[in-house]
């Protein structure tokens, strides 16, 4: 393996890893503390359908089956962040907990498409506080991460806003 490939799978794997361990974060309150399958996930899943931010058909399925079996849906999503977690920080059986973090994620999509309301503009779809930025006077701030002999790479972008 060259350097270039090294480097890469490097990257990968620590990529893989940090994404295993922000799994773990969310399944260790859910599964830790009571209050994840004692109404708390239930009362997400009623929010999402009672504000309307669930797609059309999911929103048929968080009725007909996620809100009839609350509790058990709670554990699945609780011991499944875990079980994603654990196989992506130990490299073990990764694709399949890639599918399963996959299904999990676009179940959350789902869930949410219209939290920026219906008919929004797409901009409102990338981050839930770009409306509170100013017209003017704020400072936006693009940090890069420079990969050694890449091209180009992820970006965090932040602003800093004025006094008032």
């Amino acid at each position: 393996m060259d350097r270039a490939q090294t480097v890469g799978a490097k990257t990968i794997a620590a990529v893989r890893i940090a994404t295993g361990i922000i799994f773990l974060f969310f399944a260790e309150y859910k599964i830790a503390g009571p209050a994840w399958t004692s109404g708390g996930f239930e009362g997400w899943i009623h929010q999402f359908v009672n504000e309307g931010t669930a797609v059309g058909f999911f929103r048929i399925f968080l009725v007909n089956f996620v809100l009839v079996h609350p509790a058990l849906c709670a554990r699945m999503v609780a011991w499944g962040e875990l079980g994603i977690g654990l196989s992506l920080v130990l490299g073990l059986l990764v694709r399949p907990a890639s599918v399963g973090g996959a299904i999990l994620m676009i179940a959350l999509a789902l869930s949410t498409w219209y939290a920026p309301g219906h008919g929004a503009p797409l901009w409102k779809y990338l981050g839930a506080n770009l409306d509170q930025l100013p017209e003017a006077g704020a400072f936006l701030i693009a940090a890069p991460i420079r990969l050694e002999g890449g091209s180009g790479g992820p970006v965090r972008v932040f602003a800093i806003l004025p006094a008032k």
